[in-house]
């Protein structure tokens, strides 16, 4: 399970170290992608197929559908985690999440996210001030 926050930086080479705690369930290899909130989802690949998998199974011909997918899978790349745990982040990844040098990498239970610092506080001061009413609304879910 891939859990915790984690504060980061990204070095001059684009490149950013995976914490070692979550680098032996990610593994050598990875898909990351562009994720909801401007921010990036990074899967292992066992998760990153069942996510294709499911996606697979959408209707084309509901407009939200395609571009949901169109968003996940072209924006998706592959990564290596190098000798070091460290993976390169390509430039139109960065871009859209609005990284700089200081990111947060923050386990949601199957992804990883990775964001900009600034972003990362700003939204979770937000989230933190709703969590009671999240929790009500989860509550009448069921959850």
């Amino acid at each position: 399970m891939l859990i915790g926050e984690y504060k980061h930086t990204i070095d001059t080479k684009k490149r950013l170290a995976i914490p070692s705690k979550i680098r032996r369930e990610l593994g050598a290899k990875a898909v990351i992608t562009k994720g909801l909130d401007s921010c990036l989802w990074i899967f292992p690949l066992n998760q990153w197929s069942k996510l294709v998998k499911k996606l697979s199974q959408l209707p084309l011909g509901q407009r939200d559908t395609r571009g949901f997918s169109r968003i996940m899978l072209a924006g998706a790349s592959e990564v290596n985690l190098d000798r070091l745990g460290r993976i390169l982040i390509p430039d139109y990844l960065k871009q859209y999440a609005g990284l700089k040098k200081n990111v947060i990498i923050a386990g949601v239970y199957t992804r990883l996210e990775i964001w900009d610092e600034a972003k990362w506080n700003l939204f979770k001061q937000s989230t933190e001030k709703e969590v009671d009413n999240m929790a009500e609304r989860l509550g009448e879910l069921g959850v």
